[in-house]
């Protein structure tokens, strides 16, 4: 997508609560590319992106938490409204690739502030005991590693190096050193 205008968001967030679910699923897309080339393109557009959290089909809500994986940057509080519905989406039994933008979508979200940590972190630390080893684990490691990077609180902080101390000991291979990496960059 190249040299979009908010007519055409505004048309792509008009299909993304569609009923046809093969253009929810393409309006989705285009949206989070649109976010990806330029996120002030679809920042008014938030609530519809957390709205669309809902909607069944995984290639539509992985789109969707992309875009606000990215629109987190700039508007953490309204981006904090698709906790629910990241969270519905961080338990997918169907699709590790919705699980996965959920996960990144949290931490991002949950790194703006100490407060938002807090909400995001017991699901992010449950996230971590059920998907430990998983295909998409080793990406979860790298978004905690930004998490742990963020503003966020100290007690969040010290349990964060608590669940990984054992992996960062005991682990072997991107498990050890990504979970060495996060303690390092917690205690910073």
């Amino acid at each position: 997508m190249s040299d979009v205008s908010s007519g055409q968001i505004k048309q792509l967030v008009e299909a993304l609560s569609g009923c046809v679910r093969r253009e929810r699923q393409e309006a989705a897309h285009e949206l989070a590319l649109a976010a990806k080339q330029d996120s002030l393109l679809v920042r008014e557009h938030v609530d519809a992106l957390v709205e669309a959290l809902h909607l069944p089909e995984a290639q539509t809500r992985w789109e969707v938490l992309d875009a606000l994986s990215i629109l987190c940057a700039e508007n953490p509080d309204e981006v904090a409204g698709a906790f629910a519905g990241a969270e519905e989406s961080l338990f997918d039994e169907a699709s590790s690739t919705v699980r996965l933008s959920a996960f990144r979508m949290l931490t991002r979200v949950g790194a703006t502030s100490q407060e938002r940590s807090k909400k995001a972190w017991p699901l992010l630390d449950e996230a971590i005991q059920c998907f430990h080893g998983d295909a998409e684990y080793r990406d979860m490691l790298a978004c905690l590693l930004e998490f742990a990077q963020g503003d966020i609180a100290d007690d969040v902080r010290d349990a964060l190096v608590n669940r990984v101390a054992f992996d960062a000991e005991s682990a072997r291979g991107y498990i050890k050193s990504f979970s060495a990496n996060i303690i390092d960059a917690a205690k910073k």
